[in-house]
């Protein structure tokens, strides 16, 4: 246990910035150096509220020390968090390991490759033995071929991907001041940084002067749309954590930094209900109240207050409350939430702000999660603008859902307080540089800033928090190539491969051999398939389907019927009308089965193609849910 003077130390700290430690020479970002003429006086001023914030407490800070991890430890926690803790000698599934494997792109597969080579270095050096691949496979033959830098040598399997970024045209990710940038998704961002570092198209440093500078960036719409963070069911989410951790690695060596992570610190909770608890926990007990609850009722009544009250308001989120009104607050909180009996509209405004950050930084784990609160803090080194945000977009996957869902929710509040800036006198800027130690700074986590470096990281923090705000639709985003990885993973894991191949080239060849007998079944030029919407009617619709079929089209047949034809309706009540008629906007189609759990279509996806993608699924309509964090 620390005193509080110490704690109050480590609170006054940021995050180390080796997480993506450059192996180049450490001089000035120039892209931070852009951020001298905007003022961080607010950061620091919020800096020494949360001091303020902490001598008032009475409580002494607990902190666990962080251990240094042993040589190989790393690797190993990677592996297992990526999904292929079987190659560490452990008895788990081996199919799943090959399965995802077989979807690796070659940078991806290059970055698994040396994690394994150095977890098996580190093995031997410290005489531990090392599994052999004959023990995944199961096979003994004088025609395998056996791999004794490694306990899995990946080289197979990059042999049988082709180098899809080679023959794309990556033109549109050089800098192009003053246009909208298109944001490429289909293709693997590690991919793309390859073929951009094989061409030597140097991109320049984005100079950041003020929120209306930030470069606009679209995401061109393929024909099978765009997939949100949602739209996905959760056992294919599931999925997508594990991919986004093995193509944020890739990336990192493609750029050349060193992916490091965080262990996390065990911190002494006390017995309170709200402040302090654990996210998991408190949307435990929220859901015992309201099921299917994603953001914790708390967070959802301080934001809803501020967002009646509080977002005209001069200063907000900046000017600092009564800390000891604040504490008070939170003890009546405490006592009265649930029960209903907390008075909002006798609380004022700066005194809700600053329950808010109380509430973030005093969450046992940060909102970012102590593995990877360095990693969000260590996206300012990366020079490339685009590159950052693919960065971000990769981290925010990653990121469990309870933590993703509370931070949509308090990105989605500091963009209204940006948007009323000129009453509140709240730009980007300002939201960003006092949100920033509240997201950044954690007692539980340790801290060793380099003399001389914290005006940098500090600028560097509040930049993030700037890019998450303005870029929040684009970060939300689940990319076209890591969906089209599910997909395989989905793919694989139905069918039942012998997987004693004396060598995994053969079941490579296979697997792939398989999708070639699907891809040349796709040449269709038209279908006709059945529209199932079984909790509104009991008929389906039947659809003509060819190149130019989109879900939209789909929707307007539907509701045509609907509304024309008087079809034998279910249940009147799930039916939204407006003028005697339902509104389109209110369906959604979904794609179910085959190989995706279900997965919520983009009213630009053009059908023919999804069918060819995934044949065997099942489409359904559905009412579009209610927004599920209204409180």
């Amino acid at each position: 246990s620390l005193s509080t003077r110490n704690c109050l130390y480590k609170m006054s700290q940021l995050p180390p910035e080796s997480l993506l430690a450059s192996p180049v020479s450490e001089g000035t970002n120039p892209r931070v150096e852009s951020l001298d003429n905007l003022s961080m006086d607010s950061f620091w001023l919020e800096v020494e509220n949360i001091k303020q914030s902490a001598e008032v407490e009475q409580e002494e800070c607990s902190l666990a020390d962080v251990k240094a991890q042993e040589e190989g430890e790393a690797e190993a926690e990677w592996l297992q968090d990526a999904g292929l803790s079987d190659l560490l000698g452990d008895c788990a599934s081996e199919k799943d390991n090959i399965v995802l494997l077989s979807t690796l792109t070659k940078t991806q597969a290059a970055a698994v490759q040396r994690r394994l080579d150095t977890y098996s270095q580190s093995r031997r050096r410290n005489k531990h033995p090392v599994r052999d691949v004959r023990d995944i496979f199961g096979v003994v033959s004088s025609e395998v071929c056996w791999f004794s830098a490694s306990p899995f040598c990946l080289s197979e399997i990059q042999d049988n991907f082709s180098p899809v970024a080679e023959t794309q045209d990556y033109s549109c990710t050089v800098r192009n001041p003053g246009k909208e940038e298109m944001f490429n998704m289909d293709v693997a961002y590690s991919e793309q940084a390859a073929v951009l570092l094989k061409g030597s198209f140097l991109s320049e440093s984005m100079k950041l002067k003020d929120g209306n500078a930030l470069t606009k960036f679209k995401i061109p719409k393929g024909r099978l749309g765009v997939t949100r963070i949602g739209d996905l069911s959760a056992q294919d989410m599931k999925k997508i954590p594990t991919l986004a951790l093995i193509e944020l690695t890739a990336l990192c060596d493609i750029l050349g930094f060193e992916l490091k992570r965080n262990k996390a610190a065990k911190l002494k909770t006390t017995e309170k209900r709200l402040f302090g608890v654990p996210l998991n926990t408190l949307l435990e007990n929220d859901q015992k109240l309201l099921p299917n609850t994603k953001v914790p009722l708390l967070l959802q009544a301080l934001l809803s207050c501020l967002e009646k009250r509080g977002l005209e308001t001069e200063g907000i989120l900046r000017v600092s409350g009564s800390q000891t009104r604040i504490k008070s607050l939170e003890q009546k909180l405490e006592r009265d939430f649930y029960t209903g009996l907390f008075r909002w509209d006798e609380v004022h405004q700066n005194d809700v702000s600053g329950l808010l950050k109380r509430f973030i930084r005093e969450l046992p784990a940060p909102l970012l999660t102590a593995e990877y609160l360095p990693a969000f803090a260590a996206v300012q080194n990366i020079p490339d603008l685009k590159q950052r945000l693919q960065a971000l977009n990769l981290l925010i996957l990653i990121l469990p859902e309870p933590n993703r869902n509370t931070l949509k929710a308090l990105l989605e509040f500091l963009s209204k307080v940006v948007a009323r800036e000129n009453n509140n006198k709240m730009n980007l800027w300002n939201v960003s540089t006092v949100m920033a130690p509240n997201l950044f700074m954690h007692k539980g986590l340790p801290n060793k800033i380099p003399e001389g470096k914290e005006k940098q990281l500090a600028e560097g923090a509040a930049d993030v928090v700037r890019m998450m705000i303005h870029y929040q639709d684009l970060l939300w985003t689940v990319s076209s190539f890591l969906v089209a990885q599910v997909r395989k993973l989905n793919e694989s894991n139905s069918k039942r491969y012998q997987f004693c191949d004396k060598r995994i080239k053969h079941l490579l060849r296979k697997i792939h051999a398989d999708k070639d007998k699907v891809e040349k079944s796709q040449a269709e030029p038209s279908k006709i398939v059945k529209v199932h919407a079984s909790l509104l009617l009991k008929d389906s619709l039947e659809v003509h389907l060819n190149n130019a079929t989109r879900v939209a089209d789909v929707l307007r047949q539907f509701q045509k019927n609907m509304c024309q034809h008087g079809w034998n309706i279910v249940n009147t009540v799930n039916l939204l009308k407006c003028n005697n008629s339902m509104e389109c906007a209110n369906l959604l189609l979904y794609e179910v089965g085959g190989n995706i759990g279900e997965h919520c279509l983009d009213p630009d996806t053009y059908l023919l193609d999804l069918y060819h993608i995934n044949p065997h699924a099942e489409w359904i309509i559905k009412q579009n849910p209610s927004y599920p964090w209204v409180f």
